[in-house]
C-alpha cells in the first residue's frame, strides 16, 4: 500500500481541491456504470469539503452517499453524523441524491447494523470514493482503540457490511463499516487538518500495533493507495 500526502496553505484550498477530486472520481464512475457511490465521515472537519462538493456540477440523482460511521443516535441529535451531512451536504444540486442512513429506529446498534447491511448492495460495493477521518487517539471510522469488536472490523476477511461498536473513547454505541468495505475504494482518502492531527498520523506511520492505532490498518493494508489532504 502507498499513501501520497497533498499538502495546502488552508482549509478553503483544501475543501476545494478535495470536492473537485471526489466530484471528479463520481463523475467518472456514472459515466462509467450509470451510478457512483461516496461514503464520508462526521466530525467538524469535513464541514467546508461538502458545502464545496454540495454544489459540484454533476448527475446527483445518480450517487448513493452514506456514511463511513455514526453515532446509534436519531437523525436530529446534535451528535448525528447524519444531521452534519443534512445540514452540510445533502443541499443544493447534492439534495437529490440518494442517501442510506446507518441509524435505525430498533433497539440496539447491532439490530442497525444487521438492517444496514441489507441495504447496502445497493450502494454499489465497492464503494468509489470513501472519505475518511482521524481521531487524536487514532482512530477512523468507528474503529476505536479497547472496541468490542475492534479485531473484527478490521479483519479483511470479514464481510463487507456494518457492524457495532462498542468502546469506552466513543460515547455511544456506534455503528461503522468493517475495512472489508472500504479499503478498495475506487478513491480512498483520509481527510486531517492541523498540527496535532498531523503529529498523530507521523506516530501512526512509525508504528504498527492496529489495536493501539487501527488507522494503521488503512495506511498499512488498504488495498486502494491513501490519499492524504491535510491543511494546518
Amino acid at each position: 500500500m502507498t499513501e501520497t500526502m497533498h499538502t495546502f496553505e488552508n482549509g478553503v484550498d483544501l475543501a476545494a481541491a478535495l470536492s473537485a477530486a471526489v466530484a471528479s472520481k463520481l463523475a467518472a464512475a456514472i459515466a462509467d456504470k450509470g451510478m457512483a457511490s461516496l461514503a464520508v465521515s462526521g466530525g467538524s472537519t469535513p464541514k467546508a469539503f461538502f458545502r464545496a462538493l454540495s454544489s459540484a456540477p454533476i448527475d446527483w440523482e445518480k450517487v448513493t452517499i452514506t456514511l463511513v460511521d455514526e453515532r446509534f443516535v436519531p437523525e436530529d441529535n446534535p451528535r448525528s453524523n447524519h444531521l452534519l451531512v443534512k445540514e452540510n451536504l445533502l443541499k443544493g444540486p447534492a439534495a437529490s441524491a440518494r442517501f442510506i442512513p446507518l441509524y435505525q429506529k430498533v433497539e440496539t446498534a447491532e439490530e442497525a447494523a444487521d438492517i444496514v447491511t441489507n441495504k447496502v448492495s445497493a450502494a454499489s460495493l465497492p464503494f468509489d470514493v470513501v472519505v475518511l477521518g482521524m481521531g487524536t487517539d487514532g482512530h477512523t471510522a468507528s474503529f476505536f482503540p479497547g472496541g468490542d469488536t475492534l479485531e473484527k472490523a478490521l479483519d479483511k476477511a470479514t464481510p463487507a457490511g456494518v457492524m457495532a461498536i462498542h468502546a469506552e473513547g466513543a460515547g455511544e454505541a456506534r455503528l461503522t463499516f468493517t475495512f472489508s468495505s472500504l479499503e478498495n475504494a475506487g478513491l480512498l482518502v483520509l481527510h486531517i487538518e492541523g498540527e496535532a492531527k498531523k503529529d498523530v498520523l507521523n506516530k501512526a506511520l512509525s508504528g504498527d500495533d492496529e489495536a493501539e492505532m487501527p488507522i494503521r490498518a488503512v495506511l498499512t493494508r488498504a488495498s486502494s493507495p491513501v490519499e492524504i489532504y491535510w491543511a494546518p
